[in-house]
C-alpha cells in the first residue's frame, strides 16, 4: 500500500487517534472537577452555554443537543444553550459590533452567576472565544475550555481547561468529541431518572 503525503494511512491515523485519546488520562483530575462543577450548576438550576467555531461549533451544538434532548436515557431535559445558533443574531452582532463579539454578547445577555460556559477550540486562538471566557469571568460563570495545540490565547482563562496534546486538528476534534460524551456520561449518572 502506498503511503499518502504526510503518511496519513488508515493505520497511522488510527494509531495517532489512539495515542491522542490515551493522553487524556493525564487530565483526569481537571475533568472530574469540571464534571462535578457542571453537575452542581445544573442541579442548582443553572444552565450550560457552549460555543466554538467551525467544527468546534458542531461539537458545542452536539453537547447542547445531548443535554436538552437525550443521551442514553429519557432523563429530564437539562438547560443548555448553543451561543452560535441564531444566524440573525450572529450576523447582527458581527455587522454592528464585530465577529469577535458573537459569543460574548449573547453570553452577557443569557449567562448568570453559577452557569457554566463550555468553549471548544482546536487552537485556543479565536478572539471571539477569548472574549467569551473573559465575559464568563466578569459575570461569575464557571468555564471549561477544551483546547488543542498550545492552548493559544484562551489558555489560562477558564476555570478548568484541557489542552489536547496534539497539533492535528482532526485528532483534537476527536478528543473533544470523546470528552463531551464523557461529560454526558457523568451527567447521565447524576440526573438518572428515578
Amino acid at each position: 500500500m502506498t503511503a499518502t503525503t504526510g503518511e496519513r494511512t488508515l493505520e497511522l491515523q488510527i494509531a495517532a487517534a489512539q495515542a491522542t485519546l490515551g493522553g487524556l488520562v493525564a487530565h483526569r483530575g481537571v475533568l472530574e472537577r469540571a464534571a462535578a462543577g457542571i453537575v452542581a450548576s445544573l442541579g442548582a438550576g443553572g444552565k450550560l452555554l457552549a460555543c466554538g467555531n467551525g467544527g468546534s461549533a458542531a461539537e458545542a451544538q452536539h453537547l447542547v443537543t445531548e443535554l436538552v434532548g437525550r443521551y442514553l436515557s429519557n432523563r429530564r431535559s437539562l438547560p443548555a444553550v448553543f451561543l452560535g445558533g441564531d444566524a440573525g443574531m450572529m450576523s447582527c452582532i458581527g455587522n454592528d459590533f464585530s465577529f469577535a463579539d458573537v459569543f460574548a454578547r449573547p453570553l452577557s445577555a443569557l449567562g448568570s452567576p453559577g452557569d457554566v460556559l463550555v468553549c471548544f477550540s482546536t487552537s485556543g486562538e479565536p478572539e471571539n472565544l477569548v472574549r467569551a471566557l473573559e465575559v464568563a469571568r466578569e459575570k461569575s460563570l464557571q468555564s471549561l475550555a477544551l483546547l488543542g495545540k498550545s492552548g493559544g490565547r484562551a489558555r489560562g482563562l477558564a476555570s478548568w481547561e484541557v489542552v489536547v496534546d496534539s497539533a492535528d486538528t482532526a485528532r483534537i476534534q476527536e478528543a473533544h468529541q470523546f470528552l463531551l460524551h464523557w461529560i454526558c456520561d457523568r451527567l447521565e449518572e447524576a440526573f438518572r431518572p428515578t
